[in-house]
């Protein structure tokens, strides 16, 4: 499965920048779903949980760069009802930090092909591309343009 380390690594890039320690991933409740048939293609359902801990930053700047990446790696999950592609709880450790826990229900496609009398090769099938992720800016999705611009949240006055 891919979907968690490209996750983990977005997050690394912008709200848990240098705070990698805060951070742990869990593959809850998964499952793999296959037709009977002459190939072995497959598809990974899981719930990916997040768990970060002592988290300081504005709750905005954590939840900003899963939106994004969520649009580009698992963009169904936008358009079910009722529009909540993932869920989050948060215990307060005091005025300033909060443990923060989020779920996302992810799949993944793998394509498997013989290559040989015993050997299979495995290719994880990447999300379609939408066409204009990110309006008025032409080829840049929105996960792209949160790293190049190093991801600054400013609180609104």
């Amino acid at each position: 499965m891919r979907k968690p380390e490209s996750l983990r690594q977005l997050l690394f890039a912008t709200a848990l920048k240098g705070q990698a320690e805060k951070l742990s991933t869990f593959i809850d409740r998964g499952g793999v779903e296959c037709r009977r048939g002459a190939a072995l293609t497959f598809k990974y359902r899981y719930t990916l949980s997040l768990t970060v801990e002592g988290y300081a930053g504005s709750i905005d700047a954590l939840m900003i760069p899963i939106l994004a990446w969520v649009a580009e790696q698992q963009p169904d999950l936008l358009d079910r009802a009722p529009h909540q592609p993932f869920s989050f709880e948060s215990e307060l450790l005091d005025a300033d930090t909060a443990d923060v826990s989020i779920e996302l229900e992810l799949s993944e496609i793998v394509l498997v092909k013989r290559t040989g009398k015993s050997a299979f090769e495995a290719t994880h099938v990447a999300e379609p591309v939408i066409a204009d992720a990110f309006p008025g800016v032409c080829g840049v999705s929105l996960v792209q343009g949160l790293l190049d611009d190093g991801m600054m949240l400013t609180p609104a006055a």
